[in-house]
Formats: C-alpha cells, structure tokens, sequence
C-alpha cells in the first residue's frame, strides 16, 4: 500500500507545472446581463446564426466583442455624427464580463457609442449569414432527393412484403431501414422548417 502512495505521488510531482489562473481570468469569465438599443435586423442575425450554426447567443456574442484589434477597427470606421437606425428595440443579452470590459474599453478610447459598436459589430456576421443562406438552400435540395429515396424504398417494402413475407428476415431488415430513413428525414425536415427565417435576411 505504501509503495503504490509512493508511485502516485511521484507521478504527480513529475508532472509539468501548468500555469493557474488567476482571480483575473476568472472573473472574467462570469456572466453578466447587458442591455443594448439595436435594429431588429441585428438582433435577427444574432438570433438566425446561433440557430443555424447551434452556437449559444452567448458564444456567438463574446466571440464578435472579445476580439479587441476588430472592435478598435470598427470604431475608427463609425462616423461622430453615427445614423441610429430609424427604430431601435431594447434588448438584454448574457455576456461574459470580459467582453463588457472589452466593449466599454474600446468605446471610451474612442468616443464611440456603445450601441452603435455592437451594431456594426454584429453586420460583421453577413458573410456567415451569405454562406448559411447558400448551404439552407442546397439542404432543402437534399430534402427534396430523400423524399424521391423514401418513395423508392416504399415500393420495394411492398415487392418484398409481397414476395418473401411479413417475418421474412430481409424483409425485417428493409422494414428497420425504411424505418430508420423516414425518422432521419422528420428531423431534417424539422431543422430546415427552423432555418427558414434566414430567408428573411
């Protein structure tokens, strides 16, 4: 007993000394709510692309304000005299502190509104939203060739009910088949139906 505590502690002592994180970093990393008067068309995108990609508004959000050098480019892009949007919804997001002290650090080192950062900052999400339009569409394409797939499959379950019988175990095999086709094809029918808002971008 003594000699396998011995082997554990060495083991563990000749590990390599990784580097702790520090109280910093870890506040950093805590949730905080923030509210933001933005277009509708912004808050759509952040809405469409999180669903499209399954990412987490949250992610989505602090990854696009966490990268200070594009923040700081887009700031010096924003005009003084910045052209609000002709209506604004407020609207509360869960950010990561790190990203709201990225935000306001940013905005206070060049005098640019804090709406109006997150603004631009989230137009920087049209060549996903581009991209995603282009792969929805070749998906419904997809959609379309299973359901010529799945009428095929029909009609050789009842050329193999009819010819081999119901406990046939070929014609088992092709039922379990058909069957597990049909559920893959609910579920992407289902995804595509959620993905149809992206039309409207």
């Amino acid at each position: 007993m003594r000699n396998k505590k011995k082997s554990t502690k060495n083991r563990l002592t000749s590990l390599p000394v990784l580097p702790h994180p520090s109280s910093a970093d870890l506040r950093g990393k805590q949730s905080v709510r923030s509210t933001f008067r933005l277009s509708q068309s912004a808050i759509n995108m952040l809405s469409i692309v999180s669903t499209h990609l399954g990412i987490k508004q949250k992610s989505l959000f602090d990854h696009l304000m966490e990268d200070m050098d594009s923040l700081s480019q887009i700031a010096q892009e924003i005009l003084p005299e910045y052209p609000e949007p002709s209506l604004k919804i407020q609207k509360t997001y869960v950010l990561s502190r790190k990203t709201v002290i990225s935000l306001d650090s940013v905005c206070k080192n060049y005098k640019t509104p804090r709406d109006a950062l997150v603004e631009y900052s989230i137009h920087r999400l049209l060549p996903v939203i581009e991209k995603e339009k282009e792969k929805h569409r070749k998906r419904k394409e997809i959609s379309k060739d299973l359901v010529e797939y799945l009428e095929l499959g029909k009609t050789i379950y009842k050329k193999s009910l009819k010819t081999l019988g119901e406990e046939d175990l070929v014609h088992e095999r092709l039922a379990y088949a058909l069957n597990t086709i049909n559920n893959a094809y609910r579920d992407i029918e289902a995804f595509i139906e959620r993905g149809e808002t992206i039309k409207d971008l």
